[in-house]
């Protein structure tokens, strides 16, 4: 059995705003499964390429530039036959490097455009959904879950057209609420049991 849906963001730095509101956006969608997010990271290090390999669900996400090691993760990715998930924001100007990935990308894979943020978290949520939906069984999501996913995706919709607001992890003013760093787990109180101790759920009080 999955336990863990292993997420893998590729995004520049230039991207902030939008890499941090994808990692909180996968804790609203309504499973038992718990989440493994790795990003590209921000400094000198070089990336996790193993949890490239390992990803169910990779996300690349182009800014105004390609940076390393962008194209090394979606290079590794392509090498280990994953799909990887291509989306661009339509609101800024790209780079001559930029303009040359995107369509070297386009010859193997389909970009689809983002107007902002909350644009970008609608498309990436209902992505995982239908991810879920497809592979239910691999990850032995119960009928009752299933029914949950399915009618939260169709919800969605409704609640695009009235605006979100601050939903999804987002301030009224469309940023990021702090908290979340560039890679996190998020585990599930359903499937996951501390080996020493308990959970605390949100109002429990420690002594």
């Amino acid at each position: 059995m999955i336990d863990k849906l292993k997420l893998y963001i590729s995004a520049a730095p230039d991207l902030g705003t939008e890499r941090d509101a994808l990692a909180r956006a996968v804790a609203e969608v309504p499973t038992s499964l718990g989440f493994t997010i790795t990003q590209t990271p921000t400094t000198d290090r070089e990336p996790d390429l193993a949890a490239v390999a390992g990803a169910h669900v990779h996300l690349l996400i182009l800014g105004s530039d390609i940076q390393a090691p962008v194209g090394l993760e979606w290079a590794t990715a392509r090498r280990r036959h994953k799909a990887v998930a291509l989306f661009f924001k339509s609101s800024v100007a790209r780079t001559q490097a930029a303009q040359a990935f995107m369509r070297d990308v386009a010859k193997l894979s389909a970009w689809q455009s983002f107007d902002d943020v909350q644009d970008l978290h609608g498309h990436v949520v209902r992505l995982i959904i239908d991810h879920l939906l497809a592979l239910k069984t691999r990850y032995e999501i119960a009928n009752e879950e299933v029914a949950t996913l399915r009618a939260w995706r169709e919800g969605l919709a409704g609640k695009r057209k009235r605006g979100r607001g601050g939903e999804g992890g987002l301030s009224e003013a469309g940023t990021p609420a702090s908290g979340v760093g560039e890679s996190a787990v998020i585990l599930s109180i359903e499937r996951f049991v501390p080996s020493e101790g308990v959970l605390l759920r949100p109002g429990d009080k420690t002594r």
